[in-house]
């Protein structure tokens, strides 16, 4: 059946007799709800189509007394995981019919200060923020107590009670620790990420939890903490390595990190996952093709995206400004960078 030309007559009342649902149901379509099941809602979007119904969305808008702007507040579009994890919330977004107003803070709170005035001023309906480093703790009091649905990505503030969204941090650091002690490393050191990180500090508990079951002292490891970037990772590394007895391998607050890690030891004419072996956080898709390959701690960054996007879609459903944090699964990807057993290791098994 050819679809009609949209005229504004047709009403949900027309749409739900002809898909055989409540008005309720066809409403819940319209605002991109996921509690209509997918047959129900195949079943509205084809009687839609089929009766030419046109959305009136700034109508919509005036009777719930909201906008359809929902905001994204990233504190590092250039690093590759950040931007990778805005896709997945504006790609949710735009299939809900809200408009994403995304704005990057460059590690600035003054900024973002700026930005979050400006989309309360506007409207927002909803918003994920991934915060940027120094937010004081009360920088969303005003947002939250104003019943603004508010998701932070990545980084929490202090006793707030305001959801987050984020992998495991401690046991992606565990997995990497696992993993070079299997090669048989005993030296490990933990590199990059700003001292006052608490990512980084979930990260790092991970990390000496892994020498501890292994029977290592944890507090006898080499933990550098730099700004999370190439250059910072190189830096570290030249840390480390002047030490009287160096390490032999890292695991790294992220994939940024341990690629300036790697950066550092070609430099020294030391090829990563033979000299030393390199791990990172985070397998942004430079990682695989990296040279070597990176061995990393796989996170579903898109999957964080579209989880944090429809945790604010569904408190804004329901009125609720209240969610439950979300862990994100994480595991090892093992390429070359951490490279095989050690010599020494291996002879003991020969």
């Amino acid at each position: 059946m050819a679809a009609a030309p949209p005229r504004d007559r047709v009403t949900i009342v027309e749409i739900a007799a002809a898909a055989g649902v409540s008005k309720s149901t066809v409403s819940l379509v319209l605002k991109g709800s996921e509690s209509v099941r997918p047959s129900t809602r195949d079943r509205v979007n084809a009687a839609i189509r089929d009766l030419g119904y046109v959305y009136n969305r700034g109508a919509a808008n005036l009777r719930r007394a909201r906008s359809n702007m929902v905001g994204m507040i990233i504190h590092d579009l250039i690093n590759p995981f950040c931007a990778e994890l805005a896709v997945g919330i504006e790609r949710s977004f735009q299939a809900a019919g809200y408009v994403p107003f995304i704005a990057n803070t460059a590690e600035s709170p003054v900024r973002q200060a700026e930005v979050i005035k400006l989309m309360r001023e506007q409207g927002v309906a909803g918003l994920i923020i991934s915060a940027a480093r120094g937010t004081p703790d009360e920088a969303l009091d005003g947002l939250v107590g104003a019943g603004v649905p508010v998701v932070m990505t990545m980084r929490r503030l202090g006793g707030r009670h305001i959801p987050v969204v984020g992998p495991d941090n401690r046991l992606g650091a565990r997995l990497a620790v696992e993993r070079l002690l299997e090669l048989g490393h005993r030296r490990i050191a933990f590199l990059g990420g700003y001292a006052d990180s608490g990512v980084r500090a979930e990260r790092l508990e991970g990390f000496r939890a892994a020498l501890a079951n292994a029977g290592l002292d944890p507090d006898s490891a080499v933990a550098i903490a730099s700004v999370p970037t190439r250059e910072g990772g190189a830096q570290a590394l030249e840390t480390v390595l002047a030490q009287r007895n160096p390490p032999t391998a890292a695991v790294c607050f992220n994939d940024i990190v341990a690629f300036g890690v790697c950066l550092g030891l070609r430099r020294r004419g030391i090829q990563p996952g033979r000299g030393f072996a390199v791990i990172g956080f985070d397998d942004v898709q430079e990682a695989l093709h990296a040279d070597p390959p990176l061995t990393t701690i796989a996170v579903d960054v898109m999957g964080l995206g579209e989880r944090a996007a429809q945790t604010v879609l569904r408190m804004i459903e329901t009125g609720r400004n209240t969610a439950e944090d979300h862990v994100g699964a994480v595991h090892l990807a093992v390429r070359e960078s951490c490279g095989g057993i050690m010599p020494e290791r291996a002879e003991r098994r020969a």
